[in-house]
């Protein structure tokens, strides 16, 4: 044993090892290069789609995603072969071996199949593009990218939601369209109604030449609590896609300010009803 270990080429195996080495970071800064480049080159080509209108942005960046994540898992694959390979092992003679599906169902990859296809449907059929404030399962917000197995949606709370393709069964997208803004006033007491009626329909003509992101005067009506003898007015407006959030904002507030004028106070009211959020993707 001793005489085994001093026989040992110290010297060709420094040499072997450093060799095998230089070329895991060769591999490495090729990979880097390769992936940033791609990476580019996508952005570009996409980028020019969209100013060319010859697709709409949001369209574009939801497949520009897509083609980043193809790109992405494909370098991986290639990647894994050359490390694989300064192995002396073929990787690529064992999957033909076991056969691409049985290697993928033996690592229980039906879910991830089930993720990719699902993800191609909804790019097919166009049911989100990035950017649209959709609602799928318990989860709402802007979507942010789709990918071949996963969507990820930014929630209102800032919360990044990573839900598998496979799961999204229903979507309800938001955005399709003008949004419509509406806000609820409480008037305290009954007399005040007709008087503050009044004061809102006059300031609601005011507001929709001022408002930015309005698309039309605003509509008042009076609405009636179901539990109870207490009245509110409603009022609605069409916005831009994903500008509700700020209108509402704006309408709450100068509406309330209005009426603290003529001498009418309003509740409050929570950030759960009237959040201080908005959206530019």
């Amino acid at each position: 044993m001793l005489h085994a270990i001093t026989n040992i080429q110290y010297g060709d195996l420094a040499v072997s090892s450093g060799i095998f080495i230089l070329k895991l970071i060769v591999i490495f800064i090729i990979y880097s290069i390769v992936k940033k480049v791609g990476h580019s080159i996508i952005h570009t080509a996409f980028n020019n789609f969209a100013k060319r209108n010859e697709m709409s942005k949001y369209r574009a960046k939801t497949l520009e995603t897509l083609m980043n994540s193809i790109f992405a898992y494909t370098l991986i694959f290639i990647v894994f072969v050359a490390v694989f390979g300064l192995f002396g092992l073929d990787i690529r003679g064992l999957l033909a071996g076991a056969g691409i599906v049985g290697l993928a169902i033996g690592f229980g990859a039906k879910d991830l199949v089930s993720d990719i296809v699902t993800g191609f449907f909804i790019l097919l059929e166009k049911q989100i593009d990035v950017g649209d404030y959709i609602t799928t399962g318990s989860f709402s917000g802007i979507v942010e990218e789709v990918e071949l197995r996963t969507t990820r949606v930014r929630g209102f709370d800032g919360t990044l939601h990573y839900i598998p393709n496979r799961l999204i069964t229903s979507v309800s997208n938001h955005s399709r369209g003008n949004m419509r803004a509406l806000v609820d006033i409480q008037i305290p007491s009954s007399p005040e109604v007709e008087n503050a009626l009044e004061i809102i329909k006059e300031e609601c003509q005011q507001l929709a030449n001022k408002i930015p992101h309005l698309l039309e005067e605003p509509k008042v009506l009076v609405v009636q609590s179901g539990d109870s003898d207490d009245l509110s007015l409603r009022i609605l407006a069409k916005t831009e896609n994903l500008k509700k959030w700020s209108v509402e904002n704006a309408l709450y507030d100068r509406l309330k300010r209005r009426l603290k004028e003529e001498g009418i106070e309003i509740p409050e009211k929570s950030s759960e009803d009237h959040p201080d959020v908005d959206f530019e993707v």
